[in-house]
Formats: C-alpha cells, sequence, structure tokens
C-alpha cells in the first residue's frame, strides 16, 4: 500500500485517509459501506470524514492508478492487459449509472451500474489497474442528473463497445508503462474499429469475436480461399481436421484442461460489403493486413466454444491460447477477491465518489494478491527440492504448437513482430 499512496497522494492527511479506506476494505467483514469503514477510525465523525473524503474532496485518483500500474509492472511482471466488463446491482436509480432492466439496449437483465476494468494480468494473479464506467445518454444528456452526479463536462456519451476500447487506450496513451499485449475479452465488438486505435497506440490485439464475423481466408492451401468473404463459423468447420491439442490451466479449478485449437489466417473483408455488419468502418478502403482466427473447441462435436481475432501473426497459437485465458483469472479473482474488497459495494452517488472507491479498493485487491502470492513463494522455498526428470523446473512439456493452419502460416505482420510473450517470459523488453 504504501508504495502506491504516498507518491500519487500529496498530502499528509489524503495519505491518512487513504490508507484508513484500503484497510477498512480489506478487514471489514461483509458489504464495505462508509459506516462500516469508519467504525474502524470511530463514530459519526469519522464517516462524515470518509464520505467527503470520496465523495467531495479533491485529489485526483487517475496518479493513483497509474502508480499502481507501475508498481505492479516491478513487482508482479504481468503479461497482458485484459478488458472486461463488471456488472453492479443496484436497488435505487439515483447512483451515477445505473440503468433499469427495461432501459433498451443500454441496459442490461438487472438493474445496476456498467463499467469496463482493465487488469494486468498473469498466469498467477491479476489486478485492476483502471476503470471506465458506462454512461447511456439518459446520463450525459439531462442536466439535472449530470449536476446531482457531479459528472465532468468533458464526460460525453458513448457506447460500449467505445467505453471498453477507451478503458484501455486512455491508459495506454498517458501512463508510461512498458507496452503488454491487450486481450479484449468484450462481447460483440467490432474488430476493424477496434484494430485501428489499437495500431495508433502500436500495442497488440487480442479480441474475441463470434461465429457470424465475416472474414476472408487468406492461406492459399486451406478450404475457403479465393471464395470471398465467409463467416468465421464456416471457416472454422472447413478447418477441423487441422485442430491440434493445447494444454492451459482452469483458473476457477486449478486443474489442467485440453482444448483441440486451430488458427487461420485471414483477412478482413472489403469495406461496405453485405454482411459485415458492424465489422464495415466508415471508410471505403481495403484493409489486408494479416490477422489470425483462433478458434478453440472444448468439445470436438460441438461448434467452437471460443474465438478470437488478432494481428500478432508470429505468435504461436499455444501461447495465444493462455493469452486468452487470462480473462478466466480475471473472472475468478474479480468473483472472489473483487467480492472481498468491494468492488460492487460502493453506495454513493457521485461520478467522483464512484472513481475514488474503484480506485482504492484496486489497491487493496492488489495487496490481497499480492500478499497472497508472497505466501505461496515463502512456501515453496521452505519445501524440499523436487527432481524432475526431462522437464526444466518450473516449466511443462507443449503438447502442441498447432501447426497445420497455424501462426507458422500465416505472413508476418507488425504487431507480430513487435511482441512475443516467449521473449517476455526471458526478461527480454
Amino acid at each position: 500500500m504504501d508504495c502506491v499512496l504516498p507518491p500519487s497522494l500529496q498530502r499528509r492527511d489524503q495519505r491518512a485517509k487513504g490508507e484508513q479506506y484500503v484497510r477498512g476494505l480489506l478487514t471489514v467483514e461483509g458489504r464495505k459501506s462508509m459506516r462500516s469503514i469508519a467504525t474502524l477510525i470511530g463514530g459519526s465523525a469519522a464517516e462524515q470524514s470518509m464520505h467527503h473524503f470520496i465523495s467531495a474532496s479533491t485529489w485526483d485518483w487517475k496518479p493513483v492508478r497509474e502508480a499502481l500500474a507501475h508498481y505492479l509492472h516491478r513487482t508482479a511482471a504481468p503479461r497482458a492487459w485484459v478488458v472486461q466488463p463488471l456488472a453492479i446491482p443496484k436497488l435505487g436509480d439515483r447512483s451515477v449509472g445505473v440503468e433499469s432492466p427495461t432501459g433498451g439496449a443500454a441496459a442490461g437483465p438487472v438493474a445496476g451500474q456498467y463499467a469496463h476494468g482493465v487488469w494486468f494480468a498473469s498466469e498467477e494473479l491479476s489486478v485492476p489497474v483502471n476503470w471506465r464506467l458506462f454512461l447511456s445518454n439518459r446520463w450525459t444528456e439531462d442536466p439535472a442528473r449530470r449536476r446531482r452526479a457531479g459528472i465532468p463536462a468533458e464526460v460525453i456519451s458513448e457506447t460500449r463497445e467505445e467505453c471498453a476500447a477507451a478503458s484501455v487506450l486512455e491508459a495506454m496513451r498517458t501512463w508510461q508503462v512498458p507496452a503488454r499485449p491487450v486481450v479484449f475479452d468484450v462481447a460483440g465488438a467490432g474488430f476493424r474499429r477496434l484494430i485501428t486505435g489499437f495500431d495508433a497506440a502500436s500495442v497488440p490485439l487480442l479480441a474475441r469475436t463470434g461465429a457470424l464475423t465475416v472474414l476472408e481466408v487468406a492461406e492459399p492451401s486451406l478450404p475457403g480461399y479465393g471464395a470471398g468473404p465467409l463467416a468465421v463459423r464456416h471457416i472454422l468447420e472447413s478447418v477441423k481436421g487441422l485442430r491440434r491439442p493445447v494444454e492451459w490451466t482452469d483458473h476457477r479449478t486449478g486443474r489442467r484442461r485440453t482444448s483441440l485449437v486451430v488458427a487461420v489466417p485471414v483477412t478482413l473483408p472489403e469495406d461496405g460489403h453485405r454482411g459485415a455488419g458492424r465489422l464495415a468502418p466508415p471508410a471505403a478502403s481495403r484493409d489486408r493486413r494479416p490477422l489470425l482466427v483462433v478458434g478453440e473447441w472444448q468439445d470436438p462435436k460441438l461448434p467452437p466454444a471460443h474465438i478470437w481475432l488478432t494481428g500478432m501473426t508470429r505468435v504461436p497459437v499455444h501461447e495465444l491460447l493462455h493469452l486468452t485465458k487470462l480473462g478466466g483469472r480475471v473472472a475468478h479473482d474479480a468473483g472472489t477477491v473483487g467480492g472481498r474488497v468491494g468492488l460492487r459495494d460502493f453506495e454513493g452517488r457521485s461520478f467522483d465518489g464512484w472513481h475514488r472507491h474503484m480506485t482504492l479498493a484496486s489497491v487493496a485487491h492488489a495487496v490481497t494478491v499480492l500478499s497472497r502470492g508472497a505466501r505461496a513463494t515463502a512456501s515453496v522455498y521452505a519445501a524440499p527440492p523436487r527432481r524432475f526428470s526431462g522437464v526444466r523446473p518450473g516449466r511443462r512439456p507443449v503438447r502442441s504448437r498447432c501447426g497445420g493452419s497455424g501462426a507458422a502460416a500465416a505472413p508476418a505482420g507488425p504487431q507480430g513482430a513487435a511482441w512475443s510473450p516467449a521473449i517476455h517470459r526471458r526478461g527480454v523488453r
């Protein structure tokens, strides 16, 4: 905690309040309300003071988040940024950003807030480092609601896709942290618009996509080459015979599992093609950048369980699959650790208050998982050494590199050449 708060909270009283709030998030049982946190330091006056610190103080949460990201890079060596949505159920309708279940496309199945979190993730842990709250026209175009919630004038309405992309691009453009690939674990996003923004930031992108996404096969030796735009489900169905087994870790159970995986070199279809749907951009140029579509089957008799699209054409397919599984690491930690440190517990109504709470809850989350990792490391060093036969300590054999239609067959792209998980693990920057 001391490595994050002092450099980013300049006033001594604010640092003290921040440490008290984080300590409350870590120690209070049950829901992390202002009142329950204030009981640690005493009385109604403490509750009023804490409420002012979160909802009406002047400290900026952005430097705290950047400091947290730098600290994680120094101590935890994250492999990727993972963008995932977070639904926060709410009973009332006065908290900033709340949508009712009858609010149309902007609303979810239950009333509540909808946010996107940016997480630094590795196989061992994940920590949220940035947040963006989705605000529909209901909030941005109602002067009374904006005034009550204290929504800044520069905050405008955006789609959920724009909100998700901005949550990570905002950080990458302003924070001085080393580049990592972005795992965009958000359903329904248009890849063409996404990749334009991430190309500008020089950051590789691995985005979840759907079976109806329209692409063109780019490898002459594969079925579908020259047939024009095809739905991904048809492309993957035609290359099922090239699937290879890849082992991965289920972060919910800690068990090793095996999926069948194939990667197909593809390009985006010509702009404006019928059926391209959300992939079609406003410009009328043909984009021929090399891409891979990655299909994963957990049951070989069913359609692919997950489909991803990426410009990292030089990264081996088993490495790409392992990157996609970082989304499972994030989902697991958000549900367990995130629940314990109060990611969904803010009871205030203001825009600034929500962001300050989420920032300090992220610090509490980092304290929890890094402490857990330190305890695990201590237990490993305390244990007697084990002998391995044929395998280097700390490494598992890779069952397959998914040859045939894998990354090796794809043409090299600028993103694929810029970053490799294997290079990162060797410590080369």
